[in-house]
């Protein structure tokens, strides 16, 4: 065999998780390979063409924090942006941003084929290879191997793929692309169990048959927030969205077709996306609602393409059709591709490590929907885990991990191998306990000082973040300073429907109050406006962080306070002290999770559904807490 085909890390898969897995091993150092079956799909958005949206886009951000490339790619083929939640608090503020499905296939590659230790061949992986186990490699469907000291496993939807339109079945891992129909086997063969998964994708209508006058227009935001702490602002062309809703002769048309709809004529047995159901699911699962929103997005900016949100479905092609045609703005609609449904092959996440590695072979990784996720976000999290873990695995080193109150990736990769899953599962900010800590304004702030460790981060970035902090601190140190005198103040502060003061005080205590920010307080005062201007082009960037940081910095430090008494759990390590059957003063239910999950540590066992604060406490007893 040749030399060429001799590796540190392989990763099946060219999707969100792959490329971040195989961009984050190679910045490592790891001679690392790319396999994927259409180099022209290299982080193809199968679904929506958007990055972020609710608890994912602090993902994204947590993404680009350590070193990855998803914030970059999105904001140099964004095409409108947004902050959700802005009316919330800022723990609840995630950005989402529209893409050009064709640019960030074409941004992402660019990166990917320029990345040092990166090689890119285009085969289909059909088996792993296994010796004492340990993973050695991989074989292709052309009977290349291609031998590795760590494998990163993240084929998406395409192990098994299945597409459903009404009653008509076709093999694929995504419309138009074949199916990976080997390699689940090969997997299966080492003892790691699969199941299946379903979701599914709206119709494509042509831009040039809506009438989008008779629709409510949903224009982005033009500020400074972007996804990367790297790039600069968005250069595409900012397009609208579009809204309409749904009536009750689309509904009843849609009902017509239940009968042959796969998800309930019993053609259809995995299970889907509860958090995204499909129309026809809506109407099912909420029959009295006389309607329902639907957001038209554009695909990109050269392209009469259009993806209805909020109208995925599986119903037969002639009912989708008929059925959009009464809405008054589609009456002349015309598709270039009616939705569909798409069952494919997952593997229980329980069976991993928090490093995303098998239990049961040693240098295998699993990231992205193989185990049991949804989104493009929550994929390219775990891809860069598992990348770096794979780049670790090959010199022993130890493995990376994150905490729950570190990131919201180390929330999803938790509930995964603790919880696991029984639909795919998303990301909400409600699954995260330390959501105060875990904002999307100060994920390089968490993640970028590991990136650096780890040797991800370019010295640019590092640069950046570094001068960043240096600011922030610069502002706060200002505001716990400065003095502010009644006679200069007040006058202001009245203006502004905000209490006179009766004594002086520090511009901090000013500005923790509700109705007072750092850019009114600016325009007061000239020398925090010359101090937040001498930051250039980031000043909006650094103020925000600023001012985040002292507003809530009460609540902050008592989440922090939280987070550090979990940790007196997970330090406590049980993995190997017990066995658990043995133990009959715990619940049955307990014994048998406890067993079947073998949990690292009191912490990870706490979080197991099922075993109860008692069983807790018993443990501590057996160890002499």
């Amino acid at each position: 065999m040749n030399a060429e085909f001799k590796f540190d890390v392989i990763v099946i898969g060219a999707g969100h998780a792959g490329c971040e897995a195989a961009n984050a091993a190679a910045r490592m150092g790891a001679k690392t390979c790319l396999v994927t079956m259409d180099m022209n799909k290299i982080a193809q958005m199968s679904c929506n063409p958007a990055i972020g949206g609710i608890a994912k886009g602090q993902i994204a951000r947590e993404v680009d924090a350590l070193g990855g490339l998803m914030g970059i790619v999105t904001d140099a083929s964004a095409i409108q942006f947004r902050m959700l939640n802005r009316s919330k608090g800022p723990a609840m503020w995630s950005p989402r941003a529209q893409c050009d499905r064709a640019r960030y296939i074409q941004e992402m590659r660019l990166i990917l084929e320029n990345t040092p230790n990166l090689h890119i061949w285009q085969d289909e992986a059909r088996e792993i290879l296994v010796k004492n186990g340990q993973i050695t490699g991989v074989r292709t469907i052309w009977d290349v191997v291609l031998h590795a000291r760590a494998v990163v496993i993240t084929a998406g939807t395409f192990l098994n793929g299945l597409m459903h339109i009404g009653r008509s079945k076709v093999e694929g891992g995504r419309c138009a692309e074949p199916a990976s129909k080997f390699l689940t086997a090969s997997i299966e063969h080492f003892g790691i169990r699969k199941a299946r998964m379903k979701t599914g994708t709206p119709v494509r209508i042509d831009k040039r048959s809506v009438h989008l006058e008779e629709m409510g227009l949903e224009p982005g935001e033009t500020d400074y927030h972007r996804f990367s702490y790297l790039g600069p602002q968005r250069k595409l062309p900012q397009l609208p969205c579009w809204t309409c809703n749904t009536n009750e002769e689309v509904h009843k048309i849609l009902r017509s077709g239940l009968a042959d709809s796969p998800l309930y004529n019993g053609q259809i047995q995995s299970i889907g996306p509860r958090y995204c159901p499909s129309i026809e699911t809506k109407l099912v699962v909420f029959p009295d609602r006389e309607s329902h929103p639907l957001f038209l997005e554009p695909e990109g900016v050269e392209t009469n393409e259009l993806y209805l949100n909020g109208f995925s479905s599986s119903l037969p092609m002639d009912i989708q059709l008929q059925a959009l045609k009464q809405i008054p703005c589609f009456r002349d609609v015309k598709l270039y591709r009616p939705g569909y449904a798409i069952e494919y092959d997952f593997f229980d996440p329980t069976q991993l490590k928090h490093s995303l590695e098998s239990k049961k072979v040693d240098g295998l990784f699993f990231a992205g929907q193989v185990n049991g996720t949804t989104g493009y976000e929550e994929a390219g999290g775990q891809g860069i885990v598992a990348g770096i873990n794979a780049a670790l695995s090959c010199n022993g080193n130890e493995r990376f991990t994150l905490g729950r109150d570190e990131a919201y990736i180390g929330v999803l990769i938790d509930d995964l191998v603790t919880k696991g899953v029984d639909e795919p599962y998303r990301m909400f900010t409600s699954r995260a306990e330390y959501r105060i800590l875990l904002r999307q304004d100060n994920a390089d702030a968490r993640l970028t000082p590991i990136s650096s460790r780890l040797g991800i981060a370019t010295p640019e970035r590092t640069t950046i973040w570094e001068k960043k902090q240096k600011n922030i601190d610069e502002i706060i140190s200002f505001c716990h300073n400065y003095p502010i005198k009644i006679d200069r103040i007040n006058a202001f502060l009245e203006q502004h429907n905000s209490t006179p003061l009766q004594r002086g005080c520090k511009l901090f205590d000013l500005l923790v109050r509700p109705e007072l920010n750092l850019s009114l307080l600016s325009e007061e005062i000239d020398k925090l406006k010359e101090l937040i201007d001498s930051f250039g082009d980031k000043k909006e960037e650094i103020a925000e962080a600023a001012e985040i940081e002292m507003k809530y910095s009460g609540y902050i430090e008592r989440e922090k306070q939280l987070a550090e008494k979990m940790q007196r759990l997970e330090a406590i390590k049980i993995k190997g002290n017990f066995n658990y059957e043995e133990i009959n003063s715990l619940s049955t239910e307990a014994r048998q999770k406890l067993t079947a999950l073998q949990p690292t540590t009191l912490g990870q066992a706490s979080r197991i559904p099922g075993v109860s604060p008692s069983d807790i406490s018993i443990l501590l007893v057996l160890l002499g807490r």
